[in-house]
């Protein structure tokens, strides 16, 4: 493959700050950065693609994780096994990342962002403040769930996935918008080191691009993740909802072959 253009590294940056930034929020950075990498990176094969958001990915994730554990302060007995089994998750979705075609992508992320986006917006108290729906082993197991579906999607997809978790930790789990996002960053964090795993051996990850791409991530995820805990809940429910709407409309124009 040839090495991209200065005009593609730099749109590829911006990219990840811009990927970084709503990753921290609500997740769904790899909505705006995995398109950017199929598009300035034609010749490269899915799984180079899927390894490069990944690389990106994990700068953003480390840094967002940590402001929020440092100012939010969630439960360890909710993210450590949430973060436990989302690895195992995505290290198996990434052992199968390379057999699911490059057309697949957009039609099953636009499917599991309308249901997303709909149950959201149509609960407007959901995710106000943290009413857990269960206890002691109940909601360890729950946790336990989550962590093993999403980070399996995220394993062989990867986009849309720390808005999935979310989106779970607050229907499923009852907690506020605000905390969710603590801990669906520290899972997101989990799944990307788990594909990386994976990744790295095969020779799969573009590193230069990577890591361009994930120092422009680092920034936009701490920016992020300052703002969210600034705002609160009622913030993140709503930039949740257009992140959501925004990428239903993009994806959903490319389906069906308006742009």
């Amino acid at each position: 493959m040839e090495d991209p253009t200065t005009t593609v590294l730099l749109l590829l940056a911006l990219a990840g700050l811009t990927a970084g930034f709503v990753d921290a929020v609500v997740g769904g950075g790899g909505l705006i950065q995995l398109p950017a990498l199929l598009l300035g990176l034609p010749q490269a094969a899915p799984v180079q693609v899927l390894a490069t958001n990944k690389l990106a990915s994990i700068c953003g994730t480390t840094v967002s994780s940590a402001t929020y554990f440092r100012r939010v302060r969630p439960d360890p007995r909710t993210f450590l096994p949430l973060m436990a089994l989302a690895f195992v998750g995505s290290a198996l979705g990434a052992a199968v990342a390379s057999h699911v075609p490059r057309s697949a992508f957009e039609p099953i992320v636009l499917v599991a962002l309308v249901l997303v986006g709909g149950y959201v917006a149509f609960r407007p108290n959901l995710g106000g403040a943290t009413v857990l729906r269960f206890a002691g082993h109940r909601h360890t197991a729950a946790a336990l769930g989550v962590g093993l579906v999403v980070g399996f999607y995220d394993g062989v997809l990867g986009p849309g996935t720390g808005s999935f978790f979310v989106v779970a930790l607050v229907a499923l789990l009852g907690y506020g918008f605000l905390e969710a996002s603590a801990k669906a960053r520290m899972a997101n964090w989990a799944t990307n080191l788990a594909a990386l795993v994976v990744f790295v051996p095969q020779g799969a990850v573009l590193w230069k691009v990577g890591l361009l791409m994930g120092a422009a991530n680092l920034v936009g995820g701490y920016v992020g993740a300052r703002t969210a805990v600034a705002k609160g809940s009622g913030f993140v429910r709503v930039f949740f909802l257009v992140v959501v709407g925004a990428f239903v409309v993009r994806l959903g124009g490319e389906v069906a072959g308006w742009w």
